[in-house]
C-alpha cells in the first residue's frame, strides 16, 4: 500500500468549514503518482510511450473532512486484470475513514488507439501492492 499525507489548505474549505466534495477526486489523484510511477518511472507522460488511461472512478463520502487536521490517503491494489487493473484508495484523518474509491486503469497503446495487455513484469510491481479488504 502507498500512503500520503495531505494538510488541507484553507482553499480546500466549503461554506460549511470541511473539506469541499471536489478536493477529493484530486487528492486521490496525487496518491495515484506511485502507481502510474510503475508504468512511467520518470513521470514524462509522453504520449508516445505512456501507457495509461483511465475507465471509471467512483468516490463514496462516508464522514467529513475537517481543516485543522491532516488527511492521510491510502492507496492499493484490489484487482489485476488481463488488460486493466482496479486502485482502491481512502481518506482517512484522526482515525476515521472518511472516504473510499475506486479507479480502473486500462492499459492503453494511444498510437493504434485500443486496449493492450498488461506486461507480465508491470503486474508483478502491481500485485506487490494488492490489498484484500479494498
Amino acid at each position: 500500500m502507498f500512503s500520503i499525507k495531505i494538510s488541507p489548505r484553507f482553499g480546500d474549505i466549503d461554506a460549511l468549514g470541511h473539506v469541499n466534495n471536489t478536493v477529493l477526486p484530486i487528492w486521490f489523484e496525487t496518491g495515484r503518482t506511485p502507481v502510474i510511477q510503475i508504468f512511467d518511472t520518470e513521470l514524462a507522460l509522453d504520449r508516445k510511450t505512456f501507457p495509461l488511461i483511465m475507465a471509471h472512478t467512483d468516490l463514496d463520502f462516508l464522514s467529513q473532512i475537517y481543516f485543522k487536521y491532516e488527511v492521510e490517503i491510502r492507496t492499493s491494489i484490489s484487482k489485476i486484470g488481463t488488460k486493466s487493473f482496479t486502485v482502491h484508495q481512502e481518506a482517512w484523518q484522526q482515525g476515521n475513514l472518511c472516504a473510499k474509491g475506486n479507479c480502473v486503469i486500462v492499459y492503453f497503446d494511444f498510437n493504434a488507439n485500443q486496449t493492450a495487455p498488461l506486461p507480465e513484469d508491470k503486474k508483478k510491481l502491481l500485485s506487490e501492492h494488492i490489498s484484500v479488504n479494498s
